[in-house]
């Protein structure tokens, strides 16, 4: 089997209720990983893109995050309405949803806008 084109990992993690990060699924099922999955399958993407669930991909105040690789294009407050065009734009496109990317200075930083102040 050839490798995959694209990777794309949907954050899966739940945390509890009184967590100091937020969780990117609250009741441990994840909707939009369900409808990306469909929509890539209904694009005919299948065996061309993967769709994974993943554990925390550490950008928790950013919202439901989805990261696609190798394009390295982190999305953010990814809800299941986003996964058409994140599905059209993006993986059959080739052009990243900019209006979800998550700024390249928040990535990984530990003073974002996004964070709270500890």
């Amino acid at each position: 089997m050839p490798a995959f084109e694209r990777h794309v990992f949907v954050c899966h993690n739940q945390r509890p209720a009184d967590a100091p990060r937020p969780s990117c699924t609250r009741d441990g099922t994840s909707a939009l990983h369900a409808r990306l999955q469909q929509l890539a399958r209904e694009a005919g993407l299948g065996g061309r893109v993967r769709i994974n669930k993943s554990g925390c991909l550490d950008q928790c105040e950013h919202g439901p995050t989805v990261v696609v690789y190798p394009d390295a294009v982190w999305y953010g407050g990814v809800q299941p309405e986003d996964a058409e065009e994140i599905v059209t734009e993006h993986l059959v496109g080739g052009r990243p949803v900019e209006r979800l990317r998550i700024a390249d200075g928040c990535l990984n930083t530990k003073s974002c806008p996004h964070k709270a102040v500890t």
